[in-house]
Formats: C-alpha cells, sequence, structure tokens
C-alpha cells in the first residue's frame, strides 16, 4: 500500500504547519473507514485551508476498525501534523458511532464533519463558517452537481432525502452529505446511536436549532470503492420512524401509545356490545363468529398499548430526571444579571 502523488481535485494554498494552542476554536472530525491512501492528501487539504484562517484547529481522524492500515496512516500523520488527533475505535462500529466517538473528542467551539474519500472539498469550510456566523447553528452541505452512480447512489438518495423531509418536517436536498458544520452546543445535545448520522439535521431541529444549507463541491471517488449500498435502505427507514418518533411524541410517549390503546379498546367494546345485542335479541349463536375473536383481540390489544403508554411515561420521567436532562434548551439569556448587594 502506497500513497498517491497525483494532484489533489482542488487548489491547496500552501501554508506551515504550526501547533495548534490548547484552546481551539475549530475540529474537523473524519470518521475513517480503510481509507488509507486517501488520508496522506486529506490531511494536507484541510491543513492547507485551516491554516490560513487563523484560527486555533484541530483535526480529529476516528478510525472506525480499518484493515488496510488506516490507523497506522493516522499515526505517521499525527507527527507530521501537530493538530491531527487520531482516535483508533476498537473494531468497526459504523459512522454513526465513529461520528459520535469524534463529537466526544472534539474541543471546538465550531464542529466541522467530513468524509474521509476525498469527496468533500475542504476548501468548502471557510464558506461553510461564514454562512454559520449568519446566526445559524447547523449548516449541512448539499452536493447539487453529486460525483457518483446514479443508480446505486443518487436515485436512491433523491428518494430517502425527500421521504426523510417529509417525515420529519426538515426540507434538505441531501441529508446524506458528510459536510456539515455545527456549533458545539448542538452536538453535545445529540445522542447517536444505529443509523442516526443522516438524520443529524432533524435531531439537531429537535432541539431547536436553527439550519440551513447551502450548496458544496463533490469530487469523484479516487480510491477504494463506496462503503454504501442498497442494503442500508431498511436500516435507515427504521431509523427514520425513530426520529420521527422522536420529534413527535419524545416527552408526551403516552399521546401515542394511549391514543391507540384507547381506539383499539373502543373498537372491542363496541364490537362486544353489538355481538351481545345479536345474541339477546336475535338470539343467535356468537360463539363460532370471527368478530368474537377480533373483539377480544383488540379489547387485549388496547389494554396492552395504553399501559406500554403508561409505562413509557415513567420511563421518560426517570430517563429525565435521573440525567437531570431538562426537556427544553434555552438558547440565550437577556437582561439576566447578578444583583449587587
Amino acid at each position: 500500500m502506497t500513497s498517491s502523488t497525483q494532484p489533489l481535485p482542488w487548489p491547496v494554498a500552501p501554508g506551515p504547519v504550526v501547533p495548534g494552542p490548547a484552546a481551539v476554536e475549530l475540529s474537523v472530525v473524519v470518521p475513517v473507514y480503510d481509507e488509507y491512501d486517501s488520508l496522506p492528501a486529506l490531511v494536507e487539504a484541510i491543513a492547507g485551508v485551516l491554516n490560513h484562517l487563523g484560527q486555533p484547529y484541530e483535526i480529529i481522524g476516528v478510525d472506525d476498525g480499518s484493515t488496510d492500515g488506516s490507523s497506522d496512516r493516522l499515526r505517521e500523520l499525527s507527527h507530521q501534523y501537530p493538530q491531527l488527533r487520531a482516535v483508533i475505535l476498537r473494531r468497526n462500529y459504523g459512522q454513526t458511532a465513529a461520528m459520535a466517538a469524534g463529537f466526544d473528542h472534539a474541543r471546538g467551539q465550531i464542529v466541522i464533519t467530513m468524509d474521509g474519500d476525498l469527496q468533500n472539498d475542504p476548501a468548502d469550510i471557510p464558506r461553510l463558517l461564514e454562512r454559520l456566523n449568519e446566526g445559524y447553528d447547523l449548516v449541512s452541505g448539499w452536493r447539487k452537481e453529486r460525483q457518483d452512480n446514479t443508480l446505486t447512489r443518487l436515485i436512491p438518495s433523491k428518494i430517502a432525502n425527500w421521504l426523510i423531509g417529509n417525515v420529519t418536517g426538515v426540507e434538505l436536498h441531501d441529508y446524506g452529505c458528510s459536510l456539515k458544520a455545527y456549533r458545539a452546543e448542538v452536538i453535545h445535545d445529540l445522542n447517536l446511536y444505529g443509523e442516526l448520522h443522516r438524520f443529524l439535521p432533524a435531531l439537531a431541529f429537535i432541539e431547536g436549532a436553527r439550519i440551513t444549507e447551502m450548496p458544496v463541491n463533490h469530487h469523484p471517488r479516487r480510491f477504494g470503492a463506496s462503503k454504501y449500498g442498497l442494503d442500508r435502505t431498511l436500516r435507515v427507514v427504521m431509523d427514520m420512524l425513530t426520529v420521527y418518533f422522536m420529534k413527535k411524541f419524545l416527552t408526551r410517549p403516552m399521546h401515542v401509545f394511549g391514543s391507540l390503546g384507547l381506539f383499539s379498546m373502543a373498537a372491542g367494546v363496541a364490537l362486544g356490545i353489538y355481538l351481545t345485542l345479536v345474541k339477546i335479541l336475535a338470539d343467535q349463536d356468537i360463539g363460532d363468529r370471527p368478530l368474537l375473536v377480533l373483539a377480544v383481540v383488540l379489547l387485549l390489544a388496547g389494554i396492552q398499548l395504553f399501559s406500554f403508554g403508561l409505562l413509557a411515561e415513567l420511563l421518560m420521567r426517570t430517563y429525565h430526571e435521573s440525567q437531570q436532562r431538562p426537556i427544553y434548551r434555552v438558547r440565550e439569556v437577556v437582561g439576566d444579571r447578578p444583583t449587587q448587594a
């Protein structure tokens, strides 16, 4: 395995690599999985862009159980670039876990995420920061001219973006673009699991973040093969339903389970009354009627759903109280000054 000496697909202004101070303003998180050949050019490009911003920064490369020597390459590059920190995971946990590890280790007031395959352009970072400074909490990249396979990547992505936008209420052109800029307080409110990394804008919206998007560059993959495929579709759909539930009923699960339970119980009772009247008034045998089985099933299901809603309410209250996690987020406090004695 050797590193490539091909020119970068974007211009990089040369600049000295200087050690970053302890106080970091900008963190760039890069999940890495089998990107051995891409890493030298990627780190060089990121450092070349950030050195000219005049802000203390760090680059966090999270190796997600690579098998091609990417972790060793990150260690080598960390000696060449003092701003680079390598977080090596014990095994392959998936991109969501890798991003969560990067967020946990990020020290900057602003966090940038991007892929490690050279398809995202580090030259877009200054524009993301400019847009963030307009008062937004999250700026999402939009790969308007996407350089990917139409059948396996573009069409499924367009369908997924449409579905996610309609289900979550956060309409973005490109949920799957990893190039995003966050304020640190936003990512600290997010708990990631499953495949939720692609739903970060929706999760941030639930926490009250102000979100926008902007077109960014996108380059063809130069090394290796894509880790994404159609097999991820079902997992994305299931996580999308999870996000929808979190958005609508996170702090009031009884509203959904209780409503379904009451409806089911009411339907069961109504069918039971109907069958009772048929038995008494018409003197008909109802013991072998499928409607009787349906009435019993609806009644029992309703009781279970209602009970489940009560348990979910208790769990949610226990969660917020034990974690001391408020059910609201304060953006700012105006005029709140200590009183002088």
